[in-house]
This record gives C-alpha cells, sequence and structure tokens, in this order.
C-alpha cells in the first residue's frame, strides 16, 4: 500500500497515520519529498475498503492505493517523481549530479585502474570535456583465473587522488562486504554492484547500510521483477533513499555481440519504478565500434545516464580493450549526445 500526503502535510499529520498503519501490525517506510511525503506500508496489505476509507480520511492525506507488485519502495508510486542527487564537497567545492531530472548523466572511464599515469592522462580529459563523475574498478571480477584482477586498494588510492586533483565525483564497484572500510576510507561517491553480484544478499544488504548512493547493474539472466527486489532490498536498509539501475545487456543466444542490450527496459522500468535508470553501451556490444550507436539510441529512448568504458590506449588496455573508447572519440560523441539531449528537453551533465 502507498499513501500519498498532501502538500503541506506536516509532521503530525504523517505521525499520525504512521500510527494507525502500525495498529493493524504493519510497518511503514517515509519517503520525506520536497513537496510531498509518501508512506510505503510494509507487509500482508489485503484488500480492506474500510480501513482504506478511514486512512483516505486523515487530516493531510491526499490518496492511498494498494500495490500489487512485491516491492514497494522501488514502485514508481512510492517515489512521486523523485531524483537522485549525488553530492560530494571536494576541496571546499561542492560537486553534484542529478539522476533522473533534466539532467543526463555521463560517467566515463576506463574499466581498470591500471596506473596513476593512466589515470591522470584519463581525468584531466574527462575534465576538460566537463563531466564531473568518473568510473574505474579497483577491484576486477574475471571469469577466468589468473587474469588482472585490479590493483586493490593501490587502486582505490590512485581514484582518491584524482576526485580531489581534478574535484570529480567517483564510481567503484565493490565486491565484498569486508572492504566497506576501504570504500568509506577513500571516499569513494558511488557505490557499483556488478552483474554477479545482483543477487548477493548480504552485500546488498551492505551497500544499503553504507548510506551512500547505489548503482545496481541488472544480472546475466535476471528479470525486472528481480532486478527491482534487490533495489528493493537495498532501499529498506536504506535512510536517505538513492538507488541508480544500470542496463548492461542480458545473455541470449547471440554471441556476435558481448551480450544484448535491453533498450525495452528504459521505458518498462520508468512504468513500474521511480528509480533512475542508466545504460552501459559497453558491456551491452564488448565493441568500441557500436557504443555511440547504442548510446545515441539510449539516450533517445528516455535513459537517465550512460556509463561508458574508456582508455587512452584501449589496445594496451588490461582489461575490456575491445569495447573502450579512445578518449579522442569522447568530444564527437558528447557534441552528438548534446545535440539529442537538446532535442528532447534534456542536457548532458
Amino acid at each position: 500500500m502507498i499513501i500519498s500526503m498532501q502538500k503541506g502535510a506536516d509532521e503530525r499529520q504523517i505521525r499520525k497515520v504512521v500510527e494507525e498503519v502500525k495498529e493493524k501490525g504493519l510497518s511503514t517506510n517515509i519517503n520525506w519529498g520536497e513537496e510531498r511525503t509518501v508512506i510505503a506500508v510494509i507487509g500482508v496489505v489485503d484488500y480492506d475498503e474500510d480501513f482504506m476509507s478511514h486512512l483516505i480520511a486523515l487530516d493531510g492525506v491526499e490518496d492511498v492505493k494498494l500495490i500489487s507488485a512485491p516491492y514497494k519502495l522501488a514502485a514508481r508510486e512510492y517515489g512521486n517523481g523523485s531524483s537522485i542527487d549525488v553530492e560530494a564537497k571536494i576541496n571546499n567545492k561542492i560537486v553534484k549530479v542529478r539522476f533522473g531530472g533534466q539532467e543526463v548523466v555521463i560517467i566515463v572511464g576506463p574499466c581498470s585502474i591500471e596506473s596513476y599515469e593512466q589515470m591522470d592522462i584519463t581525468v584531466r580529459c574527462l575534465k576538460a570535456l566537463g563531466l564531473k563523475i568518473i568510473r574505474g574498478s579497483a577491484f576486477k571480477p574475471r571469469t577466468a583465473p589468473r587474469c588482472f584482477e585490479g590493483l586493490g586498494e593501490k587502486g582505490l588510492e590512485i581514484l582518491a587522488t584524482m576526485r580531489s586533483k581534478y574535484e570529480v565525483l567517483t564510481v567503484n564497484e565493490i565486491m565484498d562486504t569486508s572492504d566497506a572500510k576501504l570504500f568509506n576510507d577513500y571516499q569513494v561517491d558511488v557505490l557499483q554492484v556488478g552483474t554477479r553480484n545482483m543477487q548477493n544478499f548480504r552485500l546488498l544488504d551492505m551497500v544499503g547500510e553504507m548510506g551512500k548512493p547505489v548503482i545496481l547493474k541488472r544480472g546475466l539472466c535476471s528479470t525486472y521483477k528481480e532486478w527491482l527486489l534487490a533495489a528493493e532490498r537495498i532501499l529498506d536498509r536504506q535512510k536517505k533513499k538513492r538507488v541508480i539501475l544500470c542496463e548492461r545487456g542480458i545473455r541470449t543466444f547471440e554471441t556476435y555481440t558481448r551480450n544484448t542490450l535491453d533498450l525495452n527496459a528504459v521505458p518498462v522500468i520508468k512504468d513500474l519504478s521511480w528509480l533512475p535508470i542508466i545504460i552501459d553501451p559497453s558491456h551491452g556490444t564488448g565493441k568500441a565500434e557500436y557504443v555511440p550507436a547504442v548510446s545515441k539510441g539510449a539516450l533517445a529512448a528516455g535513459a537517465d545516464g550512460l556509463i561508458i568504458e574508456a582508455h587512452p590506449n584501449p589496445q594496451e588496455a588490461l582489461t575490456d580493450g575491445d569495447q573502450s573508447l579512445f578518449l579522442t572519440a569522447l568530444e564527437t560523441l558528447l557534441g552528438d549526445l548534446r545535440k539529442i539531449a537538446k532535442a528532447i528537453g534534456r542536457k548532458i551533465a
């Protein structure tokens, strides 16, 4: 059940609604929106016309809806048009991006952090292009053993140095619950949960408790429902609800591309959920030559952002070189994306 409060409803009215719900043996989760507050009722809620009529008659209540989907906090009705801000004070400067609003957030960086020099060249270029948020993994899950699996803590240290030097926000994939302290110590701004960890429930619980925004990638073979329930698990642990969904391609019979990128996910998720959705065209295709076209298609479809792999020299990249753009290709791509964004009433961040 979702209870929408009227604009201007005060805390006393909201608390009264919560008390009435709890008397029924149910729990609540409150979304304190900028314009209005929405209360999700958690538990088994059967249709009870008298109880719903009682709730809607309470002071400050605007609407009461039964939500049949098992995810309540991720449901579109709960978010009520909300967006998600990622904000940090870096060197006494506020750096901020907003997912789910008018801005389309572009996240770029190498698949793996390989060295200080590689990251310095990359982030200097991205900063010059006006980008505010970068990616680069310190821990790299690999299917095959004996492959490069990242620099670990040294990678986080390099990323933190880039964050401070160029005043940019950072995204990094967290793979293990034991790494929480490291990610806090090195001030990673956004946690990424990779496709293979989408249903690692202990990890989902932990990232929810860390209090940071989370990019949740869709599992290789996961349905929309499973994806949203994984998001629900994180949201249930977060005080400030900040989960960003990422479609990165699913496994199908087709092997020419690395994955099959499901652009249906953009309108479907926007119909089912309030959570922003971004697209990963690099993993979605596995081939750098297709990344620009898929990026433009994703933006036209309504995606709230893109996460793209780029490298100073992809041919020498230790991971995912085949799907990484040259840094020199980014300026042209961003120019094309800005034209599309303008045409649909949005702008690139």
